[in-house]
């Protein structure tokens, strides 16, 4: 499918006629690097704008202090926003960042995988940035639990706030926490909130 896009107007649903295979999407989001890509479960493709510059500084932030965690744990891999996941809903989503064990990695045959993996993350943090509603954001969050993620952190710079999901659990809201502890999946994970808040 050769389509691209301009970034005026985003974020935008698009509904084709048929709906995008995964090897089309692939090809549509690698011509529109420029933007951010993600399939709903009902075959909608939602084109999002990049990042500002401090949501872009705080993402990044976030993934290399659970990539550093990650790496000396050694039981899982980290992917930042850029990377993409079949859920088992047959949505696309692109998380801020995420962890996955290397055991279901390997059960399912991912380890080694070049397209988007057809998995759900074990772990998942998303970072409300200033254009983010946050009754979609929390959609997302419910949506993440609901394809099989163990723990997912809502983390929300305007009001220094964390809410963590679990499954068949309300969501738990820490306000102006010092850290966030993981638990489950990523138990021994700590996020020193100062470090991204600033």
């Amino acid at each position: 499918m050769n389509l691209a896009l301009s970034q005026s107007a985003l974020p935008v649903r698009l509904r084709f006629a048929r709906p995008m295979s995964d090897a089309e999407l692939l090809q549509f989001c690698e011509r529109n690097e420029a933007v951010q890509v993600e399939r709903d479960a009902n075959g909608e493709i939602i084109v999002m704008s990049p990042a500002g510059i401090g949501s872009s500084k705080m993402n990044l932030r976030i993934a290399r202090l659970l990539d550093e965690w990650a790496e000396s744990d050694g039981r899982g891999v980290t992917t930042g926003p850029d990377g993409g996941y079949i859920l088992p809903d047959g949505s696309m989503r692109s998380p801020d960042a995420a962890w996955t064990s290397l055991r279901r990695l390997k059960e399912t045959g991912m380890e080694d995988e070049t397209g988007f993996a057809s998995i759900c993350p074990d772990f998942i943090i998303e970072l409300r940035s200033n254009s983010d509603r946050l009754a979609a954001l929390e959609a997302k969050m419910e949506m993440w639990i609901a394809n099989g993620a163990e723990l997912a952190w809502l983390i929300d710079p305007e009001r220094k706030a964390v809410a963590i999901y679990r499954p068949g659990e309300s969501p738990e809201l820490l306000s102006e926490p010092t850290s966030v502890q993981g638990t489950g999946p990523v138990a021994g994970f700590e996020l020193v909130t100062s470090r991204i808040w600033q």
